[in-house]
């Protein structure tokens, strides 16, 4: 695969999965989705076997060990529809004295993980789901 080439793929992959899930964009004859300003996550550290649940704000920066998390949006399929969540998430890891690692910039859907997955020998992050911080 030529350089670059899987992280277009996973571009291409993401569109795709929003685009089938109803998340790309309003249907014709539908309104926009409820906007979010929290993606729910949940972290596992492989190390010490911890499971935690992760409030990101949207655009706000959260640890989890050495990772830095942005969500940087959140959207959610309408009550009436099949149930879905995805967030588009930036990661990195923070290592001393050295440059962040970028691991991981896309999309994550809550009911495939595996989609669009991040790679990482200790942590793993999926979405569970979002919502509002403050009930609107």
């Amino acid at each position: 695969m030529r350089p670059g080439g899987r992280a277009a793929a996973a571009v291409v992959l993401a569109t795709i999965g929003l685009a089938a899930i109803g998340l790309a964009g309003p249907a014709r004859g539908q309104g926009t989705e409820p906007a979010f300003d929290t993606a729910i996550l949940q972290g596992l550290d492989k190390v010490t076997a911890r499971v935690i649940t992760i409030d990101a704000r949207v655009g706000v920066p959260v640890r989890f060990g050495a990772l830095e998390i942005i969500a940087r949006a959140c959207k959610k399929r309408r009550p009436e529809d099949q149930p879905e969540s995805a967030a588009f998430l930036d990661i990195w890891e923070l290592r001393p004295d050295q440059p962040a690692l970028g691991l991981f910039r896309g999309w994550m859907f809550a009911s495939s993980p595996a989609l669009s997955a991040m790679e990482h020998p200790v942590y793993d992050v999926w979405v569970l789901d979002c919502r509002n911080a403050v009930p609107r």
